[in-house]
């Protein structure tokens, strides 16, 4: 069943050509009225009607993504990672793609999520943006970085967690990806195939993860027989204090106990 065209109005029309002509990207509540002479009111009613029926996308309060030409069949149909990187230019944000969305874009799990997750320093919670659902999550700009360029079909370079930075974050997240013990043999399997991978993944755990990360990444490698001198780093981090915590949260803190790492091991590697 075909879709039917929305049907453009004459302030619907006058307000695309406004910024066709102008070669804007974003309109702002406030400028409309004045550029169409219409009331306050009016630009509301307008500006509410174009982002219902699709033609122009919210991307905050007050602030309106607008195609560059008319959109084809009366709807603009873009990537949530193109409303993603608009978004973030308005607010002047940095962000990065991660979560289940890495999961899935690098493979280790082939659940496909209906949400973007987005680690940024500007805001947080969920958002349905232009039809798209996003996680966002704020975390401090020392705790971003480990990206790499994604090409999207829109043309834009979205910001994508590296494969190891994706895997720390699965290990330091854990509990609201409910992502442990499956991470553990997400990296057992990559390093199969990618061994020179692991100093990244070390690097990375160390810069972007915390005690329990380094804890419960740095025993997971010597168990996968990662020479000891490689591991150094990791330990030094983690220094003569170290309390004890559960290799897998979330299970019964029962098992052998593991000094040199400060975990107690209370179960084993997923094999795949």
């Amino acid at each position: 069943m075909k879709q039917e065209k929305t049907k453009l109005g004459k302030f619907e029309m006058q307000l695309l050509a406004y910024a066709q002509f102008r070669k804007k990207e974003f309109i702002s509540s406030g400028e409309i009225a004045s550029a169409l002479d219409i009331n306050a009111e009016q630009e509301w009613k307008l500006l509410n009607r174009m982002t219902t029926s699709g033609l122009i996308i919210r991307l905050k309060r007050g602030v309106y993504l607008v195609p560059s030409r008319m959109p084809a069949g009366g709807r603009w149909t873009v990537s949530g990672y193109y409303i993603l990187s608009k978004l973030m230019e308005v607010i002047n944000g940095l962000y990065q793609i991660s979560g289940p969305s890495a999961f899935n874009f690098y493979g280790f799990d082939d659940q496909v999520p209906n949400r973007i997750y987005v680690y940024n320093d500007r805001i947080f919670g969920e958002k349905e943006i232009g039809g798209t659902d996003f996680v966002f999550i704020k975390t401090d700009i020392k705790r971003l970085g480990s990206t790499k360029s994604l090409k999207t079909p829109d043309g834009i370079d979205a910001v994508m967690a590296t494969k190891t930075r994706a895997l720390v974050d699965a290990v330091y997240d854990w509990s609201r990806y409910n992502t442990l013990p499956r991470a553990y043999g997400w990296i057992a399997e990559m390093l199969k195939k990618e061994p020179t991978i692991v100093e990244d993944l070390i690097s990375d755990a160390l810069q972007y993860g915390n005690k329990g990360t380094v804890k419960r990444i740095g025993y997971l490698l010597a168990q996968l027989g990662i020479a000891d001198n490689r591991l150094l780093e990791m330990k030094q981090k983690l220094g003569l204090a170290k309390s004890l915590i559960p290799w897998i949260p979330g299970r019964a803190a029962k098992g052998s106990v593991n000094k040199e790492w400060g975990l107690i091991v209370n179960g084993s590697i997923p094999r795949s």
